[in-house]
């Protein structure tokens, strides 16, 4: 009995290939000259590379002095907060096939904190308005031994969203007033004095809520959700500050 061979043929997909990109990087280094400029790279790149992903190849092929900050790379350290486009976003988590790479892709540092070199930024202001607001657990009693202060699941949910800040920055240093106002807080602070004040197992809502109250701190704020479009992390960030803003009016946290 014969045996018939059959060829069977398959068409695999082809690779994908890699295209040309043009980054406009706006670089800024103290030491060579005083002021800011933008300066062009052309990048190899495929559709799901990353803006990060572009600023590594050009520092590792092109030139070693660019200068970034970044480090998990997953969008939890929030470390590569920049503008991208003229947006608050993290390099880490913006993919090349979301941009028009018709056009040059512009990449300069987040506004509002001082310049250090590059994409870096000084970021001691803004952690300064983060201790500033007391984020932290402050209960007045101790819990009792060997047992967890317990939670129901709607007093969770109160703060949950809040909870998601990973400090990038990118929501304060994208408000129009913090750009022009050195003593408010901004929204990032306020969002993390909310985790607090609106937690059943805390007592010293009332020490943050008079610290918020201040000139510089919640009512500075005026509302232009841009806070809110630049979170990474989705948080409702305007809604937060609003929450705040509840709070000091009608004196109702819990």
């Amino acid at each position: 009995m014969g045996t018939e061979t059959v060829q069977q043929t398959s068409s695999a997909p082809e690779a994908p290939k890699p295209f040309s990109v043009t980054l406009l990087i706006r670089r800024y280094n103290p030491e060579v000259r005083d002021d800011a400029y933008w300066e062009d790279f052309d990048v190899q790149l495929y559709p799901t590379d990353r803006i990060l992903d572009a600023l590594h190849k050009i520092k590792w092929d092109q030139d070693g002095s660019l200068s970034f900050r970044r480090s998990c790379a997953h969008g939890i350290c929030g470390s590569d907060a920049m503008r991208i486009n003229g947006r608050n976003r993290l390099a880490c988590k913006t993919l090349i096939k979301d941009l028009d790479i018709s056009k040059p892709i512009y990449v300069e540092a987040i506004k509002g904190l001082p310049l250090e070199k590059d994409l870096i930024v000084d970021m001691d202001p803004f952690f300064d308005a983060y201790r500033a607001v007391q984020p932290f657990l402050q209960p007045e009693t101790p819990a009792e031994p060997g047992k967890e202060r317990l939670q129901s699941v709607a007093e969770r949910e109160r703060f949950d969203d809040t909870t998601k800040c990973i400090l990038c920055a990118a929501c304060t240093t994208s408000c129009p007033v913090f750009w022009t106002d050195g003593q408010y807080f901004g929204p990032a602070a306020i969002v993390n004095a909310h985790r607090f004040i609106f937690d059943s197992r805390d007592d010293k809502a009332q020490v943050r809520l008079d610290i918020l109250n201040e000139t510089e701190g919640v009512w500075r704020c005026r509302t232009t959700f841009n806070c809110t479009d630049a979170c990474p992390r989705g948080i409702q960030v305007t809604k937060a500050i609003a929450e705040v803003k509840s709070a000091l009016r009608t004196g109702k946290v819990k």
